[in-house]
């Protein structure tokens, strides 16, 4: 149980910037970096 504790809490607080990432409108704006990156390495943008 000891060695369960810490990979809990570290599972929640990835699980809360998740959430606060989201919440700020992040996730729009890693993915139209991620369409641009991809664009580019394959010579369409």
């Amino acid at each position: 149980m000891r060695r369960a504790l810490p990979a809990l809490g570290v599972l929640v607080l990835g699980a809360v910037f998740l959430a606060v990432g989201a919440a700020r409108g992040e996730a729009a704006t890693v993915l139209q970096k991620a369409v641009r990156i991809c664009m580019e390495c394959i010579g369409i943008g």
